[in-house]
């Protein structure tokens, strides 16, 4: 069962910081290289930090070196991804596929076979270690 249509944003402002609710319902995006992730590179998982849902496991993070949290590939079916034309640049947004919070995007320029990379707010997301 999905979470989409169950909390209105007066639920999600309630539940989330501010900077969390301008990520994950606002779309915004952190400063690059503020992110408690971006250089983070423990064995684990990477979960919405809206719904909990798992998104990335560590094993899929790479260094970019773009000031963001980067993985080559998701969970199956955690993500969803909706054309975004803002700032007058054509680029795919990555959506939680259970809760529809706004996670970052995904570009095709990653270094690894997949040629994905998938550039993420450390905001929208939290890790749990392999031993959670």
């Amino acid at each position: 069962m999905t979470d989409k249509n169950k909390m209105t944003e007066q639920d999600w402002k309630e539940k989330l910081s501010e900077k969390e609710f301008h990520i994950l319902r606002e779309k915004g995006t952190e400063p690059p290289h503020s992110g408690k992730y971006n250089t983070h590179f423990e064995d684990g998982k990477y979960y919405c930090n809206g719904c909990g849902e798992l998104l990335f496991d560590s094993a899929s993070k790479f260094e970019s070196n773009c000031g963001w949290p980067s993985f080559d590939s998701s969970v199956e079916g955690a993500i969803e991804y909706k054309k975004d034309t803002a700032f007058g640049m054509i680029r795919t947004e990555i959506l939680c596929s259970n809760c529809g919070g706004h996670i970052g995007h995904i570009f095709e320029d990653g270094p690894t076979d997949t040629g994905k990379r998938y550039c993420v707010n450390s905001l929208s997301i939290n890790f749990k270690n392999q031993d959670s």
